[in-house]
């Protein structure tokens, strides 16, 4: 479904700040994989994403999708079947546009209206009724409310329906529980694996935490140094305790993880 071949990208070539991020990497990712991805900060996984959506274009190797060559496609383009959540709830919507306007921009970007002056059905407002309500937040009763308004949970969460209102080719989610309350974080997860597991998204998730990282989805990549040092399927991560996941690490980045963040999750 993607498949990433031998992509490499540096920023500041040439300088005392030159900087590998992507170092000759490639990953197969099935039709429907769930995959979470865990490394330190500086691994490269943001990078990886940013690479994937277009927001740079990689120095070498090849990005596809659905078989489609995606290397020199622009964002834009990219966007209208790569859906994205970022870390910051504030990041993904327009804070001085309606929770209706705001669904309305997701919807046209992502739909097959190619037609500049396509406009919202009275159909389409009831199926975006329906969707709020399954957020079970009370946000199908202030559509016409700013977002600015809202809280970082509900805007999170909004962004989330915002990504998914027209079912991506693939959803990235780049640590968008991270910057939530326990609470708000837990129910953006839940609606996120009932959304994912709804369409059959295929679906990568960067996480901090090592034991969501674990049990979210059907397989485990750990990332170092712009390189995937560890992937691990369902079956293979189920034996594993943390020691056993510290060891794996060590032997494929030969060196030991050093992130408390992640260390420390539980």
């Amino acid at each position: 479904m993607l498949k990433i071949e031998h992509i490499s990208k540096v920023f500041n070539p040439g300088t005392v700040n030159e900087k590998k991020a992507l170092d000759d990497m490639s990953l197969e990712v099935r039709d429907g994989d769930f995959i979470t991805i865990l490394g330190s900060n500086g691994a490269g996984k943001s990078t990886l994403f940013n690479a994937i959506a277009g927001v740079f274009l990689v120095d070498s190797g090849r990005i596809l999708l659905a078989d489609r060559n995606i290397t020199f496609e622009p964002d834009y383009k990219r966007s209208k079947y790569i859906g994205r959540l970022f870390q910051d709830p504030l990041k993904g919507t327009a804070p001085h546009m309606t929770i209706e306007e705001n669904l309305a921009l997701a919807y046209l970007r992502a739909g097959a209206a190619t037609d500049s002056f396509s406009r919202i059905k009275k159909s389409d407002r009831m199926m975006f009724r329906d969707a709020l309500r399954r957020l079970d937040m009370g946000l199908e009763d202030r559509m016409s409310v700013q977002v600015g308004t809202l809280s970082g949970g509900q805007r999170q969460a909004l962004t989330l329906l915002m990504a998914t209102i027209v079912p991506p080719r693939l959803l990235l989610l780049d640590e968008h529980t991270a910057a939530l309350d326990p609470g708000a974080a837990e129910k953006i997860m839940k609606l996120t694996e009932e959304i994912v597991n709804e369409h059959h998204t295929t679906c990568l998730m960067i996480t901090h935490n090592i034991m969501q990282g674990l049990h979210t989805g059907n397989r485990t990549l750990m990332m170092a140094d712009g390189r995937i040092v560890l992937d691990l399927d369902q079956d293979e991560r189920r034996k594993l305790t943390i020691p056993d996941l510290m060891q794996r690490f060590r032997q494929g980045a030969g060196s030991d993880l050093d992130d408390d963040r992640i260390l420390l999750s539980d």
